[in-house]
């Protein structure tokens, strides 16, 4: 038998590695012992995990049930009043727009996930204690399919996840097909007690409605410096725009909200010129899904919306 030389059997092993090693932006590749993870965030991020995470710290609580479902063992959680009941007991971290960093690290974390846009600032300060994280966006439909890809990938239950999105895309794909085939052009108004604002396309009904062939009004105009999701609006605009469906989101106390905005339908006149206004056609929509991300939720928003406009399909 012809033997291969030192210097070419080491050329051959190289190559074998280099093509083994070739994939997405989100691949996944080994070390020689067989566990180093390898991520690209949605920060841009290359993250290098030398084994699965094991006490892993979430800075939102949208990130709980993709994380649970795929097998992440999460050890830290943000305050809120919407906690799902396996993670009530679970320690809490501070609010999510500002997570306390001393208790992230009393917990001793192998992984902290990241919310896009919130919590960027706690990157530097995980670096500097030798945590790695990864940075996550999670508003849209399509978001939520890539988080779930990302945390299959760190807990090496990426079949989970690819069932998980299956399961979700058949759900919305029922959902959309009892739809009649017409335009409709949607307003949907962000209600706090900071007053009133217009979503864009990134936000969760905003995302909806695109998907739906719906017309945004408010699609074009220019988004807030501070939240990217929304631009101001005016009675001027919308009287304007003059559109045939609104949703409101609301923050806060919801019953209050809607009344107050509801009185102020029937007290200024130019309101009552507004189709949406003249035809009853005004729907609020839940803050536990259309406020904070709704993950492996998202096609029971699917069905609110459609359910609201088309009730006679359902």
């Amino acid at each position: 038998m012809k033997k291969f030389k030192p210097i070419l059997l080491l050329a051959l092993t190289v190559a074998m590695l280099v093509v083994s090693g070739c994939g997405g932006n989100t691949a996944t590749q080994q070390n020689s012992n067989g566990e180093e993870i390898v991520i690209t965030d949605d920060a841009g991020r290359t993250v290098k995990l030398s084994k699965k995470p094991e006490r892993i710290v979430v800075c939102s609580v949208s990130f709980l049930e993709p994380l649970h479902l795929v097998g992440g063992n999460a050890v830290g959680r943000p305050h809120s009043q919407m906690i799902p009941d396996f993670a009530k007991d679970i320690p809490a971290v501070g609010k999510a727009v500002q997570i306390d960093m001393e208790k992230v690290l009393s917990l001793n974390p192998d992984l902290v996930i990241i919310n896009k846009g919130m919590n960027e600032k706690l990157i530097k300060l995980l670096e500097d204690n030798g945590i790695p994280s990864i940075v996550i966006k999670a508003r849209t439909y399509e978001d939520v399919k890539r988080e779930l890809n990302i945390m299959g990938q760190v807990t090496g239950n990426k079949d989970k996840a690819e069932a998980a999105i299956k399961s979700m895309n058949e759900d919305i794909a029922a959902i959309k097909a009892k739809l009649p085939k017409e335009e409709k052009r949607v307003a949907i108004l962000f209600s706090s007690s900071q007053g009133l604002n217009i979503q864009l396309q990134g936000s969760i009904a905003g995302s909806i409605t695109k998907d739906f062939g719906w017309k945004n009004v408010a699609e074009g105009m220019t988004p807030m410096e501070k939240n990217p999701d929304a631009t101001p609006y005016s009675l001027e605009t919308m009287v304007e725009q003059n559109p045939e469906i609104i949703f409101v989101v609301t923050m806060g106390n919801a019953q209050s909200l809607e009344a107050d905005l509801l009185a102020e339908f029937k007290k200024n006149p130019a309101w009552g010129t507004v189709k949406a206004v003249q035809d009853n056609r005004v729907y609020f929509l839940p803050q536990d899904t259309f406020l904070i991300n709704p993950g492996l939720k998202y096609p029971s928003c699917y069905e609110k919306m459609a359910k609201l406009v088309y009730p006679e399909a359902f």
